[in-house]
């Protein structure tokens, strides 16, 4: 680790408007020991990760700069074919019904893996930006982009971590918030809402966990940084926007080689 894991604890700190001397006192430690670590003199000890981790509301992989969901998803990418095809999202066509491309709409797809609902959205005149985790991917989707002549706006970061900074008129995640623990999910989605412009749009799926459907452990698909959300958790975060699209739906998967279903929360919302 260089000084990037001190550069990381201080921001996380100051994002949440704790001082040293508060870290320190809920890790049990000295202020003094949290001022080395912001300042790459000094790191805590292994077995103290877990804990500065919650403190800072983030996970030990964030922590540490390593992601097992990064190394799960360029696995999946390194094949030549497409992962996900070509074929884009359902919700882009939602999208293009409520927010068609009569001017250059600002879009941020986070979460675009390789690129097709991007490059789509692209396609059709919208001014994209799209993030995510794997290089691959984004490797991919940068290709992708070239092949049908258009522009998008491609950059790496991590969910976990990453909040807007600038205005968009939409903003689309699909298949991905299930890797965001509990307890920053309000604050991910006030982010969200305050960076959309009056009469923007989100558009959001995320995979509720049910009684009656047996979570499937996926092999080698780190399944350990998934947090299935709670059955309208999503639609909660936005009681105060228009509902466009609010559904609940239950579908067979086959991912893993195994039969299992799933259940997902999608919302459409229009910022009044």
């Amino acid at each position: 680790m260089d000084n990037r894991f001190g550069e990381f604890i201080s921001k996380k700190r100051r994002e949440l408007g704790i001082t040293q001397n508060r870290l320190a006192q809920s890790l049990n430690i000295s202020f003094q020991a949290v001022s080395k670590w912001e300042n790459g003199t000094a790191y805590p000890n292994i077995e103290l990760l877990p804990k500065l981790a919650a403190a800072l509301n983030t996970t030990v992989d964030a922590l540490v700069g390593y992601s097992g969901a990064a190394a799960d998803y360029d696995n999946r990418y390194r094949d030549e074919g497409y992962y996900w095809g070509l074929r884009p999202n359902v919700i882009c066509y939602d999208i293009m019904k409520l927010l068609p491309p009569i001017k250059p709409y600002r879009i941020l797809d986070i979460g675009c893996g390789e690129g097709k609902d991007a490059v789509f959205f692209a396609k059709c005149g919208y001014n994209v930006t799209a993030l995510d985790i794997s290089e691959i991917g984004l490797d991919k989707a940068k290709r992708l982009a070239e092949h049908n002549r258009v522009n998008v706006n491609f950059f790496k970061a991590d969910i976990i971590d990453y909040r807007p900074d600038s205005e968009f008129d939409i903003i689309f995640s699909s298949g991905l918030l299930h890797f965001v623990p509990p307890r920053p999910r309000k604050e991910l989605c006030d982010s969200f809402k305050s960076h959309t412009a009056a009469g923007g749009i989100n558009a959001l799926n995320v995979f509720v966990k049910k009684p009656f459907i047996t979570r499937t452990p996926d092999k080698g698909r780190n399944e350990e940084l998934r947090y299935p959300w709670v059955s309208g958790e999503l639609f909660g975060y936005y009681h105060d926007w228009l509902f466009c699209d609010c559904r609940e739906d239950v579908f067979d998967c086959n991912s893993g080689g195994k039969p299992h279903k799933h259940c997902m929360d999608t919302l459409i919302a229009q910022k009044p």
